[in-house]
């Protein structure tokens, strides 16, 4: 996509346009060429109610400056029976209205209904949310610290643009490298600079691109369509030395199958990320302009694999599932709370997913 555009479609994300053409759905697209290229799915009755459950991931890391935390979940599966193949006849829910501050509790409990290639996200919240950056909250535009108002409104966009690639961008999603997450970070501030050059060239437990970019591996996970939907808000601040502090606090839902052999169960892997960025004053810290330093950023993924590090998430099919961790028990839908701090080789329980 040409810059220019690039910046015309961030600039309508944050501010909206009356006229803009709406996409055909993505859930018919993706419907229509599963209907198409793909057998029929097998019938209800030979989904079996009792795999073990998934599990979560919980990390904490430092590096020279940035905290980085992540937390995987194994989720308990809570398996409801319904009419037919499909869930018989259900009608679209309403969907939620933008988050615009944090919530006071976790959102209600869904039907349980086993999500399917026709509606991968039935049975959960995200039934009920927007796709892509359109769940994403941002905020107006006003003066603050160094920055004017149209300063303010770019550093925003930017701060959007970083999360819409590194977590909705389609040929990264399918394990590409993110090309302009780079230029948005300081190029000054070596920690980070280092680990997003290391990361994709050698993934692991150090440096795991996962901490910052969401991916599958698409021999082993394929994506259910092109809709991903998205929960959250970005706030601001006037941070140290009258920088521009922008927060995210947004969860991702992601549906997958396996890329091989039956492709009647989906999976939903779930990824809330925090990530904290400073648009700092050149007069006063080494940067550039138009860069961003990360302050922090953390991460609890559920269904997206418990273990090594491979630079993918890796979700659990079947009798892939681990066995149910004893940790504590977490609702990834929950964003009433933030984030808890943990380690990489500590695997929580979801409640759902």
């Amino acid at each position: 996509m040409p810059d220019d555009a690039w910046e015309r479609f961030l600039r309508e994300s944050v501010e909206g346009t009356a006229d803009a053409p709406k996409e055909p759905s993505a859930r018919a697209r993706s419907v229509a060429r599963r209907l198409r290229d793909e057998p029929e799915p097998p019938g209800w009755r030979t989904y079996s109610p009792g795999p073990p459950p998934p599990v979560v991931r919980r990390e904490r890391r430092r590096l020279v400056g940035p905290l980085i935390a992540a937390l995987v979940l194994a989720v308990v599966v809570a398996v409801g029976w319904f009419l037919g193949p499909f869930g018989g006849s259900e009608a679209e829910p309403p969907v939620a209205a933008p988050e615009t501050g944090r919530p006071t509790s976790a959102p209600p409990a869904e039907s349980a209904a086993r999500p399917t290639l026709d509606a991968p996200f039935r049975g959960s919240p995200a039934a009920r949310w927007e796709s892509g950056a359109a769940g994403i909250t941002v905020p107006k535009a006003e003066a603050t610290g160094w920055m004017d108002e149209a300063e303010v409104r770019q550093a925003l966009e930017r701060s959007l643009a970083f999360l819409t690639e590194t977590n909705l961008d389609a040929d990264v999603l399918r394990g590409a490298r993110p090309e302009k997450t780079p230029k948005l970070v300081n190029p000054h501030q070596e920690d980070v600079q280092t680990f997003l050059k290391t990361a994709f060239r050698e993934p692991g437990p150090e440096n795991d691109p996962l901490l910052l970019v969401s991916r599958f591996d698409t021999a082993r996970t394929h994506l259910v369509g092109d809709e991903v939907r998205t929960r959250g808000r970005l706030t601001y601040r006037e941070g140290e030395r009258g920088a521009l502090e922008v927060s995210a606090d947004v969860t991702f839902v992601y549906p997958v199958v396996r890329a091989e052999g039956a492709r009647d169960e989906v999976v939903r892997t779930v990824v809330r990320r925090e990530t904290v960025m400073s648009w700092d004053d050149p007069g006063k810290v080494v940067t550039e302009p138009g860069t961003f330093s990360l302050l922090s950023y953390r991460l609890h993924v559920t269904n997206g694999g418990c273990g090594d590090s491979t630079g993918y998430f890796t979700p659990p099919f079947g009798g892939d599932r681990p066995e149910a961790s004893t940790g504590d028990e977490i609702d990834p839908y929950d964003r009433s709370r933030e984030l808890r701090d943990g380690s990489g080789d500590q695997c929580d329980k979801a409640t759902r997913s």
